[in-house]
């Protein structure tokens, strides 16, 4: 397998999927620069990241990989228990870590899709902020009583290990959310998490 990835991207999710499930694979650094490149737009039409490549079958969206990273190694059960509910309570939260989370980063990574006047940009982030620290809050009551947002380590926990790492780097207060912050801190001490975040700096 080859997994597409820029540093800093959702992309590392997907890397460290791949480590807690020994899936064998090679990393391709991508850049801004070569997302955009007519050889990558070409197999990548949309020019992001992740993209993933397993032998002739090539698959973009980060919930897409997540999923078929999952149903590829179904003994790690990152896809729930094996239950129809349980695959239900996965995949609400990867919806919601990517659909509405995810999304309200984009003021702060590029405001300029959103206004034209330079002078707003600090409002726009701050807004974005109020509406990340609002889902945050959600999230953090979901961990309140558990380890991994389902109750077992799914292909959700480490999209959430990305928002949180943004969160935190784009000034949104996380004060009061303990139950994030120790999240955070267990899965920064992962041995996965720890060698993807390792081959993202290489």
């Amino acid at each position: 397998m080859k997994l597409y990835h820029m540093r800093g991207a959702c992309s590392l999710a997907d890397l460290i999927v791949l480590r807690w499930v020994g899936a064998p694979h090679d990393i391709v650094p991508m850049t801004i620069d070569s997302i955009k490149a007519p050889d990558y737009l070409a197999i990548n039409p949309g020019g992001n990241v992740p993209l993933l490549v397993h032998g002739d079958f090539v698959l973009t969206e980060n919930v897409a990989i997540l999923g078929y990273l999952a149903d590829l190694y179904p003994q790690a059960q990152l896809a729930g228990d094996g239950s129809a509910r349980g695959r239900a309570e996965v995949m609400r939260w990867l919806a919601f870590l990517n659909s509405d989370v995810h999304k309200a980063f984009k003021p702060l990574f590029s405001p300029a899709r959103f206004l034209e006047q330079r002078e707003l940009d600090e409002q726009l982030a701050e807004n974005a902020r109020r509406h990340i620290r609002h889902y945050l809050e959600r999230l953090d009551g979901a961990l309140a009583s558990r380890e991994w947002l389902t109750g077992q380590r799914s292909i959700a926990d480490p999209y959430l290990f990305v928002v949180l790492r943004w969160a935190q780097a784009k000034g949104v207060d996380m004060a009061g959310l303990d139950a994030l912050a120790s999240f955070h801190a267990r899965l920064s001490l992962d041995p996965a998490v720890r060698a993807a975040l390792l081959a993202e700096e290489d």
